[in-house]
């Protein structure tokens, strides 16, 4: 076979995105490669289809999972050729490659490196993603891979949810790439931004520039994505849980007291260079500046002094030492027990008893010290059984809500067999999270007789009620013989036993039955259905996972937000699960997971001003649960928001037409630490006016107190001078509380000031260094650096125009400069005056794609001073620079924005 067969068509309408790229296609392969970034849902599989049906050669196909190799195959014979029987001229292996191969890429890689994988662990293996790493008799076997496939003529290449190829697998398709000069095809939903710049150069490598990139929101407007909104539901731990992690809470402060009253520790501290001769050790210092400043606070705690040579060193006479905390503590102890073995050599016994006490404690692990985050402790909280009422409570609602037309998927990462029992009753106590324990708590509280099912690789679990479905199904793939057996201890559950010719299809029968709603909730793994799995009809969707990446997250996310041909109002749902550590500051682990995670969610926030961003703070969730009845109290507004799915259209429509594209952007908040809470809201342009207005205000108040007072004190006033002695207490009393306020007030703004004011100019200062050395290659004409502050002084930038790579790169250079200070080859110090009067100095790195070659550091520097202003650039790899490093990320402006800059997507 030399070509498709010519009658092959795809049966329905294309997507406008997808008619574009189709109607582009021949500009796209100019340089033999199509690259697509569009998410979950969109339609990737058909559009690749379609175009290696256009270029008409002998194709290769790899997918990240079987599932998804699977659904490859399935897609083409039902949207394609319209059969219902594979064709042998398609193929599975790609050690037998036709016309059609479809393989995973750890099947090639074990293929190229001689290693023998049967179905089950090519699939665990590529949810790692790491094979053998490239060991093995690699190069033969390769060569043996290549022949097999020149001999096919293979000509085009998919690569289907490209980002996978961060791992080992790249290196097994970059020489069959290079052997084969095919065309590729690279397909994503999530692109590896986060990447160094070496990676993302590889990823380019390999599938070509991005030739288009399509948004959510853009989908949700043409009506092929559904309208849809992400919930948190939160769980307290379990009485058993909150013991032990109490438990070792006190045994942390303990042993953190302990140490802080350990006498060796603190004699080999106060013997140490740094701490007795500083200035014979500056070079040292300033090359291990985490260690010093460690050494200082923690002396500085337990009341030893810190001399004037140390404050010289750091810069600043006036330093306040920070207090001793678990992060200090965590940073003194990695110095002293792995980062200076020469000064501390006659402490090796008692820093291997220290190492002891530390692992017994739970405070270390592989040499890392760790007083904050415990893994137990992450894991009971991630995996708390308290996650299963959650369950509970969300199915029982969304049925309340849906009835029959719910189609529910929860999907979690194991499976957890143990909790299926050969017995009349199973009355196993559930204490872990996985699909049995998932099902079985559903199951034992099933009052309202919903359909459960189970769909896993290994298991597979359906109502009786579904069988006669169930049956016919099956019979389309010519499968006639059927094995069931009865769940020991539920009759009305039917467990199906997999065959050989039941295991290709068993996935798309048990989806049909589900879409055809005779399973209502199905309950399964996120390695087998949470990428690439098509459901259309799911309108809830519940992630009981606490295990994998934010890609996979959003993967799994998106199947739950695809269009239902036959349900044009369809929304959906999505629920996360959080168990909250009310004693921790920051709510816990399992709570900061889930805030990194939803970096990569698009959605419409809860605000009465409606807008599509990322992150979570569109949700508008406290900054930290103290209570149960908080928790409560959240749940109730979750559930209420969540029963309000007439609205969800609505609020999409209104944010929709607020914007055209989805910009990635830098934000800068306003400050708001406590002596500025009334700040806050305060429009920035007007910030002044409400100042004045607000100390005129306090004064009158304070005024009247005075006149009280006076009338109070009138009989103790004798005389003119007593008078005047009286009205000049209240004076400065006055100047006192106002003018410590106001200046306070006055200091901030005007440092603020600058900032919002500059950050446009230094975006023009970065983009011509950044096109200048060669990052960036859209003409200038096409650039534009964008600037605006919203109605909470929030100050945005973004660059307009250019590849998303280019703007993405911009965002991400634009964040070191303005966000925290942390350890750049160099720095630009900036100096400013305000009204002449007050004097400034405030730290900026240098981003690391400019700081690594001097002359591009220097380039930075003259736009610096073009764009912005008056500034100074330091090397940081000499000892004065190492000074200079140290007292800026003590004095740095950006320390006020600390973990507060970030870098977000917003429609706009």
């Amino acid at each position: 076979m030399k070509q498709f067969p010519s009658d092959i068509k795809f049966k329905y309408d294309w997507r406008k995105y997808q008619q574009r790229v189709i109607d582009e296609l021949e500009g796209h392969l100019d340089d033999n490669h199509l690259h697509i970034i569009a998410p979950p849902g969109s339609g990737k599989t058909v559009l690749g289809l379609e175009v290696a049906i256009q270029l008409d050669k002998p194709t290769l196909v790899f997918a990240p999972t079987v599932a998804i190799r699977n659904q490859w195959i399935q897609r083409f014979c039902e949207l394609f050729l319209q059969v219902e029987q594979k064709p042998d001229w398609i193929s599975r292996d790609i050690k037998n490659p036709k016309f059609l191969t479809v393989a995973t890429y750890q099947a090639l890689h074990a293929a190229c490196t001689g290693t023998e994988l049967d179905e089950e662990q090519e699939e665990s293996e590529e949810e790692n993603g790491n094979g053998d790493n490239g060991k093995g008799n690699g190069n033969s076997k390769t060569s043996e891979i290549i022949k097999l496939l020149q001999a096919q003529n293979i000509g085009t290449i998919v690569v289907d949810e490209a980002h996978h190829l961060k791992n080992a697998w790249w290196q097994s398709l970059t020489k069959v790439k290079k052997a084969l000069n095919p065309t590729i095809v690279g397909l994503t939903a999530t692109p590896p931004y986060d990447v160094s710049h070496l990676e993302w150069q590889r990823y380019i490598e390999l599938n070509g520039p991005v030739d288009a990139e399509i948004s959510v929101p853009e989908l949700v407007v043409e009506g092929d994505l559904c309208p849809h909104q992400d919930y948190v539901f939160f769980s307290s731990p379990t009485i058993e849980e909150s013991y032990k992690i109490d438990e070792y809470r006190q045994r942390i402060q303990t042993l953190f007291n302990d140490i802080k009253a350990d006498q060796t520790l603190i004699s080999a501290l106060e013997k140490h260079p740094i701490y007795q001769k500083p200035n014979e050790q500056l070079d040292w210092i300033y090359t291990n500046l985490e260690y010093y400043s460690a050494t200082l606070i923690f002396l500085n705690a337990i009341g030893k002094e810190i001399t004037k040579d140390h404050l010289e060193i750091i810069g600043d006479k006036k330093f306040t030492v920070p207090e001793l905390n678990y992060e200090w503590i965590e940073i003194l102890l990695t110095f002293y027990l792995y980062k200076d073995a020469d000064n501390f050599a006659e402490y090796e016994t008692h820093q291997e008893k220290l190492t002891n006490k530390l692992k017994r404690n739970g405070a270390m692990e592989r040499r890392s010290v760790n007083f904050r985050h415990n893994r137990k402790i992450n894991n009971f909280l991630s995996s708390s059984i308290s996650k299963l009422k959650s369950i509970d409570q969300i199915v029982d609602f969304e049925h309340d809500h849906l009835k029959q037309d719910l189609r529910m998927v929860i999907l979690t990462d194991y499976i957890r067999k143990e909790f299926l029992v050969n017995q009349s009753t199973n009355s196993l106590e559930l204490n872990k999270i996985g699909v049995l324990p998932i099902f079985e708590q559903l199951r034992r509280t099933n009052e309202r007789n919903i359909k459960i099912g189970v769909l896993t690789g290994s298991l597979i679990i359906i109502p009786v009620s579904a069988i006669k479905a169930f049956k016919e199904v099956a019979a389309k793939y010519n499968i006639e013989r059927l094995s069931t057996s009865s769940l020991p201890f539920d009759n009305q559950y039917l467990i199906v036993n997999s065959t050989e010719q039941l295991k290709h299809d068993i996935v798309h029968i048990i989806t049909q039955v589900f879409q055809q709603g005779h399973i209502e909730v199905l309950v399964g793994t996120k390695s087998l259905l949470g990428e690439g799995w098509d459901a259309p009809s799911i309108n809830s969707l519940i992630l009981a996972s606490f295990v994998g990446s934010y890609v996979l997250s959003n993967q799994m996310r998106g199947r739950a937000i695809r269009t239902e041909r036959q349900n044009i109002d369809k929304t959906s749902n999505i629920w996360h699960l959080v168990c909250a550590d009310t004693t921790a500051p920051d709510g816990g682990d399992d709570i900061q997971l889930l805030k990194r995670r939803f970096k990569a969610f698009v959605g419409v926030s809860f605000r009465e001003k409606v807008s599509i961003e990322n992150g979570i703070g569109r949700l508008d969730l406290p900054d930290q649960l103290t209570t149960e009845q908080e928790i409560v109290n959240l749940n109730n507004h979750m559930l209420t928001n969540a029963g309000q799915r007439h609205q969800l259209k609505e609020k999409w429509r209104q944010a929709l037409e607020s914007g055209a594209t989805l910009i990635e952007e830098i934000k800068v908040p306003f400050p708001e630490d406590k002596e500025y809470k009334s700040l806050k809201t305060l429009y920035y342009n007007r910030t002044i006016k409400y100042l004045l207005s607000m100390l005129g205000s306090g004064l009158v108040g304070f005024g009247f107190e005075a006149i009280q007072g006076l009338g109070r004190a009138a009989r103790h006033i004798r005389s003119k001078e007593d008078l005047l002695y009286w009205l000049m207490f209240i004076g400065g009393l006055g100047f006192v509380i106002f003018g410590r306020l106001a200046f306070k007030t006055f200091r901030a703004f005007v440092k603020y000031r600058d900032i919002s004011k500059d950050i446009h100019q230094i975006g023009e200062a970065l983009l011509e260094s950044l096109i200048k050395v060669g990052t960036i290659h859209t003409d200038y004409s096409k650039l534009t650096v964008v600037s605006d502050v919203d109605d909470y002084g929030a100050v945005y930038c973004h660059l307009e125009g250019g590849t998303t790579y280019e703007k993405s790169t911009f965002i991400k250079s634009l964040h070191e400069i303005i966000g925290t200070v942390r350890n750049p080859r160099y720095i630009v110090i900036r100096k400013s005056f305000f009204l002449n009067v007050l004097a400034q100095k405030d730290y900026h790195s240098v981003p690391d794609i400019l700081g690594r070659k001097k002359q591009f550091a220097e380039y930075f520097e003259r736009q610096w001073r073009r764009f912005v202003g008056v500034c100074e650039l330091v090397y940081t790899r000499t000892v004065e620079g190492r000074r200079l490093l140290l007292k800026s990320r003590i004095q740095s402006l950006a320390s006020e924005f600390e973990d507060k800059t970030e870098r977000i997507n917003k429609w706009r």
